[in-house]
């Protein structure tokens, strides 16, 4: 496990005119595992993905080498020493309200850099709790996601296209203070609230267990079996009665830690819901509802809309 202040050092330091094969070299000097992206994207280069990353500094430039526009992602967890809550700006879900409640609290204080993300979304870096595994997670009616173990960010001075235009990820803060570590699961509970089992519910806790080892398995899908895997889980899901919105949610992060951007997430999702459940070949008014109710939900697409501006934390 690298030093839970590592990346921070180098992101004190490190600026937006820097090369990008430059910052990895100076991460993994400093212990930070890395691994090399699409130049302008988030899917991983190397075959296993982010299991794949080193701080061996020879395989770094060696990667670069090969890639020298490729972006740079890093695990997070305890690979790196770094958690992060990510906070999205998509269509109409903001995460920066839910983080701005949840900061009120306490919960998100402590965190060592502020990172801007193209999207005009914002990566929080805080220190990975030491001997304690931090599962990633996502809650997306909050427009937060959870990057712990099993996750990985995409770091500055990295590129995306965004917007008709290519955007950058920018240090936007350092906290010259002392950080503190995250108590993930308790953000969890703030920003999705879990349903209270009933007592003696073994089919719902075998039910949770299901969707866990499933959404596992999604997530580490590598190229070429991204989609697939994503279609396969979402039509066990309709098989199951699971609906289509909690589907959605909670095969979302996996996929889009395996590499698949929103639309395509979502299209998949529904191509699957509409493989195992054919729409009725009916005309009466309650099944045109439902069914008009279905595709109303899918079609609330994740364009990113533009960021009002920075916003600040007190």
């Amino acid at each position: 496990m690298a030093s839970p202040d590592a990346l921070a050092s180098v992101m004190k330091r490190i600026t937006d005119r820097w090369p990008i094969v430059a910052v990895a070299r100076e991460l993994t000097g400093a212990d930070v595992p890395v691994f090399p992206c699409v130049p302008g994207g988030k899917r991983p280069l190397t075959r296993h993905g982010f299991h794949d990353a080193t701080n061996d500094p020879d395989q770094a430039e060696a990667w670069w080498r090969k890639y020298p526009n490729a972006n740079i992602g890093v695990p997070t967890g305890g690979a790196s020493g770094v958690v992060v809550v990510d906070v999205d700006v998509h269509g109409p879900v903001d995460g920066f309200a839910s983080f701005d409640r949840v900061h009120r609290t306490g919960l998100v204080s402590g965190w060592q850099v502020l990172v801007t993300t193209p999207s005009g979304g914002m990566h929080a870096y805080y220190r990975a709790t030491p001997d304690l595994e931090q599962p990633s997670w996502q809650a997306a009616r909050a427009g937060i996601d959870f990057r712990g173990d099993g996750g990985y960010v995409i770091v500055p001075p990295s590129t995306v296209p965004t917007n008709g235009s290519t955007g950058q990820y920018r240090v936007r803060r350092v906290d010259p203070g002392v950080s503190s570590v995250l108590d993930s699961e308790r953000l969890r509970e703030v920003l999705a609230p879990r349903p209270t089992a009933h007592r003696g519910s073994v089919q719902e806790v075998e039910r949770s267990a299901d969707i866990t080892r499933l959404t596992a398995w999604v997530a580490a899908r590598g190229e070429g079996e991204r989609n697939r895997g994503l279609f396969w889980a979402a039509c066990r899901l309709a098989e199951n009665s699971i609906p289509a919105p909690e589907a959605l949610e909670v095969l979302a992060g996996a996929a889009s830690e395996a590499g698949l951007g929103a639309r395509e997430i979502t299209a998949t999702v529904r191509s699957a819901y509409r493989t195992v459940q054919p729409r009725p070949q009916s005309t009466s008014r309650a099944q045109d509802s439902s069914a008009a109710a279905t595709d109303g939900w899918f079609s609330r697409e994740t364009t990113v809309r533009a960021s009002p501006g920075a916003r600040g934390l007190s």
